[in-house]
């Protein structure tokens, strides 16, 4: 059974960065896409970065795009989202997700991952 724990979350100032990651185990992690969601208070979850396999690409929503980069290392088992620039607006529980078989057009959508991150709170404040 695949599990993924992530790890690195805080509280950090607006234009700060924080780095996120996820182990990933019970597979082989090379045969997953792996992305990242979160879900801020009173709000859906809402798809962040994906990394597809097999050199796929990366993937990154437009809220997002040019602050954060999602890598993965396969001989780690990790994914990791390096986040740069953070505003209030990034403040939200963010939770790794794992996925195989997922065409393109559905990467952003959160019912096509099958495992799933317990999650990790990010703050921006001052």
């Amino acid at each position: 059974q695949v599990q993924l724990v992530e790890s690195g979350g805080g509280l950090v100032q607006p234009g700060g960065s924080l780095r996120l990651s996820c182990a990933f185990s019970g597979g082989t992690v090379s045969t997953y896409t792996l992305g990242w969601f979160r879900q801020a208070p009173g709000k859906e979850r809402e798809f962040v970065a994906t990394i597809r396999r097999y050199g796929g690409g990366t993937y990154y929503a437009d809220s997002v795009k040019g602050r954060f980069t999602v890598s993965r290392d396969n001989a780690k088992n990790t994914v990791d989202l390096q986040m740069k620039s953070l505003e209030p607006e990034d403040t939200a529980v963010y939770y790794c997700a794992a996925g195989r078989g997922i065409i393109l057009s559905s990467i952003y959508t959160d019912r096509q991952y099958d495992y799933w991150g317990q999650g990790t709170q990010v703050t921006v404040s001052s």
